[in-house]
C-alpha cells in the first residue's frame, strides 16, 4: 500500500544524463511514481540468450587464467570450450 502523507520528489518530464536518472532511480522506488506511469506498445526481438552453469571454483580460477591470457573475457572462453567440445561430441 502505498503511503500517500510522505512528500514525493519531483519526476522529472527528461534526466540531463543517463547518469542523472540512473541516480535518481537508485534512491527512488517506482512504486511511489505508479501514477506517472504511461503504457506502451513495444516490440522486443531477441536475438541471442544468456545463459549461467554452475561450474566449480577450480574449473572458474582455470577459465579465467585462460580469459587473461587471451585477453578475453571468461564467458567468451566458456563458451568457445563448450562450442568445440559438442562439435565432437
Amino acid at each position: 500500500m502505498k503511503n500517500t502523507d510522505r512528500k514525493l520528489d519531483p519526476l522529472s518530464d527528461e534526466f540531463a544524463s543517463e547518469d542523472d536518472a540512473s541516480e535518481f532511480w537508485d534512491t527512488h522506488s517506482i512504486t511511489d511514481y505508479e501514477d506517472f506511469l504511461e503504457p506502451v506498445d513495444l516490440e522486443i526481438d531477441l536475438k541471442r540468450r544468456h545463459f549461467e552453469i554452475e561450474v566449480d571454483e577450480e574449473t572458474f580460477f582455470a577459465l579465467r587464467a585462460i580469459a587473461t591470457k587471451h585477453r578475453k573475457p571468461v564467458k567468451q572462453v566458456a563458451s568457445e570450450i563448450l562450442k568445440g567440445k559438442l562439435e565432437v561430441a
